[in-house]
């Protein structure tokens, strides 16, 4: 699962990836700012830190209790932490993912927008 969740966010418009180190996580970043980082907590279990609406935050939290947690070393409003090692789809945590980006990508300037789109034709 860890591959095809990194596969994935690699192969969102303009998506970059680095490892960041001090947090043992791989980031994924567009435009410079991070949208997913992937990672595994002291007890071993796999997470992807996302960014999400804080209305849909709320509720995500309250239909998955336990799997949708706030977002960890995030501003626990506007991220959230996914055990995706659970019974969630591919498909719901590929939507999640692409959530993300789109935030993301859409408080970018609308010139960085345009040169993430034109690099992304060549």
């Amino acid at each position: 699962m860890e591959d095809t969740l990194k596969q994935y966010c690699k192969s969102l418009l303009g998506a970059t990836d680095d490892f960041q180190g001090e947090w043992n996580a791989n980031g994924f970043h567009v435009g410079g700012k991070i949208f997913a980082m992937l990672s595994t907590n002291e007890k071993g279990q796999k997470y992807i830190t996302l960014k999400c609406n804080p209305a849909e935050s709320e509720e995500l939290q309250e239909t998955y209790k336990d799997v949708i947690i706030p977002g960890y070393y995030m501003n626990k409003t506007h991220w959230i932490t996914v055990y995706y090692e659970s019974d969630l789809s591919v498909e719901f945590l590929h939507y999640l993912i692409g959530n993300s980006h789109q935030l993301i990508f859409r408080n970018l300037t609308k010139k960085l927008q345009n040169e993430l789109r034109n690099d992304s034709i060549i």
